[in-house]
């Protein structure tokens, strides 16, 4: 199992930043929106929630958000092993999406995607009493100190 990630402090008051949450495994999802909420209101960002049927609309749903002037997405969603191939094509997908997607608008997408073999897998890293991570936590820091690099490359900041 991987360790948690670094927790990084942003000032983000000057950051608009939209949360895509996937409607599946609710229990899930809602312990990484709570993760990924803490570090925004933390931060000072102005953020706001949507949400998608599933992980397989995270990056068209973020495309949008980040186009219309959001300067950050967070994707949060859960996928969850079955017997099928399912599991392959959509964990593929929004893996694919949401890469091209920062790609094409030049814009950080913190990745909150969780492809699990079991629920017990996600409950473990969903920030929830007893969990062992945080994702959404770290997948909201990680767009937002990626928005400030961002701007400093650009000479936004400095």
């Amino acid at each position: 199992m991987a360790g948690t990630g670094p927790t990084l402090s942003v000032d983000g008051r000057a950051l608009r930043v939209v949360i895509v949450a996937g409607l599946w495994h609710d229990v899930i999802t809602d312990g990484l929106i709570a993760g990924a909420t803490r570090v925004l209101e933390a931060s000072g960002a102005s953020w706001s929630l949507v949400r998608v049927p599933g992980s397989f609309e995270l990056p068209v749903a973020c495309k949008v958000a980040l186009e219309n002037g959001a300067d950050a997405a967070v994707a949060l969603g859960v996928i969850i092993r079955g017997g099928t191939p399912h599991f392959e094509f959509v964990s593929n997908a929004a893996t694919d999406g949401l890469t091209r997607v920062a790609l094409d608008t030049g814009k950080p997408v913190g990745f909150g995607v969780l492809t699990l073999d079991d629920e017990q897998q996600g409950l473990d890293r969903a920030g929830l009493p007893g969990s062992k991570e945080d994702k959404g936590e770290e997948a909201a820091s990680a767009a937002l100190a990626t928005a400030m690099v961002l701007r400093e490359l650009r000479g936004h900041v400095g």
